[in-house]
């Protein structure tokens, strides 16, 4: 997500405040991203790949940047461990490397950006 991201997402916070749906934040992230001349696809399944059989009900990630970094949006009050299961999950099945876990219900958004390295928990 790098510098451009994580700017992207603290004048997202600043903008509209904590507490919103995570749609709300996905959509405007998502533009600010294009914007800053990043490739964006939104709501990209994940399938799940098990002995050869492909399962097309997999999961979606929120945002995929350039097709190397998920980023998955909340807005809770706080992050619990499944959050960061949930993207490390998606990391997995993407064969991706990194993702962020951001959550717009803090209060102040540095406080709402966690990294997760696939294979890292």
């Amino acid at each position: 997500m790098g510098t451009i991201g994580v700017d992207c997402a603290v004048k997202l916070h600043r903008g509209l405040g904590p507490g919103l749906l995570e749609v709300v934040y996905e959509t405007v992230l998502a533009r600010q991203l294009e914007q800053a001349g990043l490739t964006v696809e939104r709501q990209v399944p994940v399938r799940i790949e098990f002995e050869g059989v492909v399962f097309e009900e997999g999961f979606r990630a929120d945002i995929v940047i350039n097709k190397l970094v998920i980023l998955e949006m909340k807005s809770v009050e706080k992050i619990h461990p499944v959050h960061k299961k949930q993207i490390l999950t998606y990391l997995k099945l993407s064969g991706l490397k990194l993702g962020y876990l951001l959550n717009f219900g803090e209060e102040l958004m540095k406080n709402g950006i966690t990294r997760v390295i696939n294979g890292q928990l």
